[in-house]
């Protein structure tokens, strides 16, 4: 059997191209990943995937897209009924930790922030922001001053994460560990 696999219609190999995409971009980043190899991922020819996607910063959009269709359906999916503020944002915010734990939605995100030199790339960093900032603020009803404080100590995390901070016993890395912990979900 060979290495490519058959997909029957155009929507499903978009779906896989994206996919293949989130996990390819996310370990070189935008500048040093080639559509080929992202394409050879997915199975599908180059040719195709330049016909779905006609540039690269196109098919790195949709990627960056589809990742914060994935933060927003796992912070949708960790609201609590009746649980709002800062509680709201705990769950929210656990959620996500669990979320990446796997470093690939991570890593693609600061692949992201460092292509945002492309504006297409920034526009869509911008728009992954701006739903995170709304979700949030829909399903805490917190204020504003708390909304900023969870996107902060989220940044936080990102940095710590991708250097694996929590894993250094140093104290540079206790001091700023000290209190990222996500609790279990409120109840």
């Amino acid at each position: 059997m060979s290495g490519t696999r058959t997909l029957s219609t155009a929507e499903e190999r978009t779906d896989a191209l994206v996919r293949a995409a989130v996990r390819v971009f996310a370990t070189a980043g935008f500048h040093a990943t080639p559509t080929t190899a992202v394409a050879q991922e997915a199975g599908i020819s180059t040719a195709y995937a330049f016909k779905l996607f006609p540039t690269k910063v196109d098919l790195f959009v949709a990627a960056v897209d589809a990742c914060y269709d994935r933060i927003e359906e796992t912070l949708r999916a960790a609201a609590r009924p009746g649980v709002t503020g800062r509680a709201a944002l705990e769950n929210l915010g656990s959620a996500y930790a669990a979320l990446i734990a796997d470093r690939t939605l991570l890593m693609l995100q600061v692949h992201a922030v460092a292509a945002t030199s492309e504006p297409q790339i920034r526009d869509a960093v911008r728009r992954g922001v701006a739903r995170t900032v709304t979700v949030a603020q829909e399903l805490s009803d917190a204020p504003a001053e708390e909304i900023q404080r969870f996107l902060a100590v989220g940044q936080l995390c990102h940095l710590l994460t991708a250097i694996d901070a929590f894993a250094l016993d140093d104290p540079w890395a206790t001091t700023v560990t000290e209190g990222i912990e996500h609790a279990a979900p409120h109840p």
